[in-house]
């Protein structure tokens, strides 16, 4: 069974996280075992400190590379082979498609969560792998690792239970966004779920979701769909909604 280990000075974070939902059945299961290792048992001293000022002067402090270093240590004696991350808006940005390598992989992971103002540089002697979920700056490493050991976690084949169940999924083909999905009731509030989707005609389902991904691809993240690779019936269907919608354009009414 693959390991997940999490270096954190607040392993409380954690515990409704793995505690619930798929991360909670993905364990009973057996599919992975997620635990926490509190950095705060390797501080220095008796008030364990963990963290100090950094050399060369600055605002804030540093964790230490000491404890870090023992923490990742003791964390390798449960899976020497396991892959060390470490979360930091400086790292490789984290997507679906490191998602499904990730969770295809055998390895062990150990997560670190950085703190204050970074970390000591030299705990990078340990780590495989620097990781960011955004161009954005968090108060520390937890949320990001929340996130990225969910994405893996979920992508585990067993866990999900339906075998497409992620395959259809924004970002699961790496270009589109996924379509839009309806359940029962067929109408509420006078809003009807789409006729195509009553009709029992598999064929003319799978094309109205490709449609309607790539027109929500186009519409929400116009960078990634310039790099979707579009077929023939893909363009023919783009021209024919384009010229629908100036001609809509045309019938609205001017206000000066």
């Amino acid at each position: 069974m693959r390991k997940i280990q999490v270096i954190t000075l607040f392993p409380e974070m954690f515990t409704g996280v793995f505690g619930s939902s798929m991360m909670w059945k993905a364990q009973k299961d057996g599919h992975v075992e997620l635990s926490t290792i509190d950095l705060r048992q390797f501080g220095i001293g008796p008030r364990r400190t963990v963290d100090d000022t950094p050399y060369g002067g600055g605002d804030g402090m540093l964790l230490m590379v000491e404890p870090l270093w023992n923490a990742v240590q003791q964390a390798k004696q449960i899976d020497p082979d396991a892959k060390v991350l470490i979360m930091t808006p400086r790292g490789q940005r984290w997507r679906q498609a490191l998602a499904q390598q990730y969770s295809e992989s055998e390895d062990g992971y150990i997560v670190i969560c950085g703190r204050y103002e970074g970390y000591d540089e030299r705990i990078m002697a340990l780590v495989d792998q620097e990781l960011s979920v955004g161009d954005y700056v968090l108060t520390g490493g937890e949320l990001p690792a929340m996130t990225i050991i969910d994405s893996i976690v979920r992508l585990i084949p067993g866990v999900l239970g339906g075998e497409n169940s992620a395959a259809i999924e924004s970002f699961s083909d790496g270009e589109t966004l996924e379509f839009p999905q309806y359940t029962r009731p067929e109408v509420y509030e006078g809003l009807r779920v789409p006729s195509v989707l009553l009709s029992g005609d598999h064929k003319k389902v799978a094309q109205w979701r490709r449609e309607q991904a790539l027109l929500r691809t186009r519409e929400r993240r116009p960078d990634l769909f310039s790099k979707v690779e579009l077929t023939k019936a893909d363009c023919k269907f783009l021209r024919e909604q384009a010229a629908k919608e100036a001609e809509k354009n045309e019938d609205r009414p001017l206000y000066f």
